[in-house]
């Protein structure tokens, strides 16, 4: 790299070249002693009064230059421009300049003038030493290189020649590759260090932005040679360690770093250990990574490399809101969101893990399954966001009061148990029924107090036989068992329970074949009016008798349809076949069908109804739907939106089993009724107990005030007839006080009975 102009090199450079020419001021003090010796001495020697002048012509510059060079030392360096440095070179070139001339002078004066061998031998040897000098002194500027090896040769080459003697001439020809040689050695000198510092400069260059790459790079690096000390550190990793300043951990031996940090920082004793022998691993390729948890919620992942010298590079980065991020993945994986309990499959997971953890112990394990009863009602009298913190209070006794027990949210209001090794059955079953009691009670939820009780089905079994999926069905079989005794009971499994549950299977498999080859039958139950002189209505009924076991009860085979999702097809084949008979019977009698929650989840039920009355041509007036009040728990607005689109087509509309639920009178007014039908449980003990009475006609004088008609079911006695006709209490009657359910055309006969004994009691009068 070689600066053929100064316009081409580096301003900075330029400037550090062109200042090495003031530079060692020491060496021009002894240089001009010399200089005024030299010819002080020849003009001793010679009587030359031009010595005398020379002399002092050297000192005359030599304090020029000092002067020069003081002027120089005081400008603002960082302020010079390309042109000012320029202008400095040229200054400080004029006062070398004029050393060597006077030099050159002095030499060629001896050799030309004086022939004297003393002043000839003087003069060129003190000349060429300061040819010598040059290279040293004035190296950073070609300029001055130039200027002065000339200044000083050329006089003495001309002064030889026209001395017109041959072996002075060959003397003076031998002074050109000189004169030559020292320029092209200060030219080297120069170059070289021009090479040099421009290499320097990209080195420091390279090296800043290095240094600043690695201190700002967002990964912890430590760079170690074969005998494990530190050669490079940056920044982050003496952060993340928490182990000082990089700069005093230079070929410091990590593994000491590392137990320092363990031993004032925040690092557990045994990590410098483990970060040294993970690293190793990784370096040697038997892991990729490896990632080591701190105190303080921190992590850091590692990962190594090998270098060829023996040492390794190791980075590592804090990745602890990674990790954070997918704990919190992975507890929203398993951990209910609302609760904070286990899932069902995380439950599962806790469950087979602990039985495989303690596959040598033996002792019966337990398995209990808790429903919370009734729980629906809670959401429908005061809003699912009250229903989810009753749910989470409850949750947080059932975790508290099951000791060591492994408890998990199952599904809806449904919690699971998992009960460890116990002494023997009987403790543990003790223990599963004092949990069970201590959940009952009392609970908080927004400003309110419910008295909730939960229905629990539990198994006992010996650890080596168990199975998760095998035996919660056996405990869902105990939870059923419960439920059907009583409500906030608990039942344990039972063999028997095994053999119902597949009878039941069994049962629904039979019902699906039933439904699908249109194996029902429907009767009717006529309703009356109040004194028994017509029938108004008719309530179809479905009914099953099945081929081996016979008539299966209505309430039975109507629940096994709901849960096996096929009510709504037995809906549709009622709706038909009732539509179809009523055709058959007088006119003024309706039909009444009954419909469940499932049939007014969706607007399917709408195409049903029309289908049906089309298909049979039967009046919609003629027909009667009947809905309850579990109907409306899940969807109300949807529903009550379907229930007015039928009443708008004519349809009469009435809701059954009326004051069972727990929000009835509300429905009254919101609700798009025509009939309300009081449920059967008001006739209980009407006759003695006037108070009940009371509730009955307070009931039927609020529905007959919002206009709607009352039919009242379940009338079995004379005694309930006659208290219900004196008090105007009812509209219809529906029970067997006047006819049990019938088959369809037993309907019209039951109304001719009616006329002819109408016709007998009119004869029997006018007779």
């Amino acid at each position: 790299m070689k600066p053929h102009n100064p316009n081409r090199v580096p301003t900075d450079v330029y400037l550090s070249f062109v200042s090495s020419l003031s530079g060692n001021r020491m060496t021009l003090l002894v240089g001009v002693i010399v200089h005024a010796a030299t010819c002080l001495a020849i003009a001793a020697k010679t009587q030359s009064l031009l010595y005398v002048a020379l002399a002092l012509g050297f000192v005359f510059v030599f304090l020029g230059r000092i002067a020069t060079f003081r002027a120089f030392d005081k400008v603002d360096k960082d302020a010079l421009s390309h042109d000012d440095i320029q202008r400095w070179e040229r200054i400080l070139v004029t006062g070398a300049a004029g050393t060597t001339t006077l030099l050159g002078f002095a030499s060629g004066y001896a050799i030309f003038f004086l022939g004297d061998g003393f002043a000839e031998l003087a003069c060129i040897a003190v000349t060429m030493a300061t040819m010598v000098s040059v290279v040293g002194r004035n190296y950073g500027s070609r300029m001055a290189i130039d200027i002065q090896t000339f200044s000083c040769c050329l006089p003495m080459i001309i002064c030889s020649l026209m001395v017109l003697d041959f072996y002075r001439g060959i003397l003076s020809i031998f002074l050109i590759p000189f004169w030559l040689t020292t320029r092209a050695m200060a030219n080297g000198v120069r170059e070289f260090l021009y090479e040099n510092v421009i290499a320097r400069r990209e080195i420091t260059s390279i090296a800043d932005r290095f240094d600043t790459a690695l201190n700002n790079m967002p990964h912890g690096l430590v760079m170690v040679d074969a005998q494990n000390r530190i050669q490079v550190i940056n920044r982050k990793a003496c952060e993340l360690l928490r182990i000082g300043d990089p700069d005093r951990l230079k070929d410091r031996d990590l593994g000491a770093v590392l137990r320092y940090g363990a031993r004032y920082s925040f690092m557990d004793a045994s990590q410098p250990e483990l970060i040294l022998r993970q690293m190793t691993h990784v370096a040697e390729g038997k892991l990729s990574r490896t990632l080591i948890h701190f105190p303080e919620d921190l992590s850091l992942e590692f990962s190594a490399s090998p270098r060829a010298d023996g040492g390794a590079v190791l980075i590592f980065e804090d990745v602890s809101s990674r990790v954070k991020a997918e704990q919190k993945i992975l507890h929203m994986v398993r951990f209910d969101s609302l609760t904070g309990l286990p899932n069902r499959e995380y439950f599962s997971h806790l469950v087979q893990d602990y039985l495989a953890k303690h596959t040598k112990k033996r002792g019966p394990i337990g398995f209990m399954v808790l429903d919370i009863d009734e729980f629906k009602h809670v959401n429908d009298m005061r809003g699912h966001i009250t229903g989810d913190r009753l749910l989470c209070a409850i949750a947080n006794r059932v975790a508290k009061q099951g000791g060591k027990a492994t408890v998990g949210r199952l599904m809806g209001d449904q919690f699971i148990l998992f009960f460890p090794h116990a002494k023997d059955m009987t403790a543990l079953d003790a223990e599963i029924r004092r949990v069970h009691s201590a959940i009952q009670g009392t609970y908080e939820a927004d400003d309110a107090t419910f008295l909730v009780s939960l229905s629990g089905g539990f198994v006992l079994l010996e650890s080596d036989a168990f199975a998760m999926e095998e035996w919660s069905i056996k405990a869902d079989l105990a939870l059923f068992e419960s439920k059907s005794k009583q409500r906030g009971g608990i039942s344990g499994f039972e063999r028997e329970m095994d053999g119902r549950y597949i009878e039941q299977q069994k049962l629904k498999s039979d019902l699906r074949d039933a439904i699908t080859s249109k194996g029902l039958s429907v009767a009717y139950q006529p309703m009356f009016k109040a004194d028994g002189s017509r029938i108004e209505c008719a309530e179809a009924l479905a009914r099953w008798v099945h081929p081996e076991k016979g008539a299966i009860p209505p309430d039975v085979f109507i629940r096994l349809a709901e849960e096996m999702g096929v009510i709504s097809d037995i809906t549709r084949f009622i709706l038909m076949k009732a539509c179809t008979d009523c055709m058959t019977w007088p006119e003024h009698i309706a039909v009444s069908v009954n419909l469940s929650a499932r049939d007014l989840r969706d607007t399917d039920i709408l195409a049903v109804v029309a289908e049906a009355l089309q298909a049979s041509k039967l009046e919609a007036s003629r027909l009667h739907l009947e809905i309850t009040e579990s109907c409306l728990i899940d969807e109300p607005a949807a529903v009550r939106a379907i229930l007015a689109e039928l009443r708008a087509r004519g349809i009469t509309i009435a809701i059954d089993d009326f004051g069972t639920g727990f929000s009835s009178l509300s429905y009254l007014d919101t609700l798009p009724l025509d009939i309300v039908k009081i449920d059967r449980s008001f006739l209980r003990n009407i006759v003695e107990d006037g108070r009940r009475l009371k509730l009955l006609r307070g009931t039927v004088n609020l529905a007959r005030e919002l206009g709607l008609k009352i039919v009242t079911e379940g009338v079995e006695t004379t005694e309930q007839l006659a208290l219900l006709n004196k008090y105007r209490a009812t509209d219809l009657i529906q029970g067997y006080v006047f006819s049990p359910p019938v088959p369809s055309q037993n309907i019209a006969l039951l109304q001719q009975a009616i006329g002819r004994r109408t016709v007998q009691r009119r004869r029997n009068k006018v007779a």
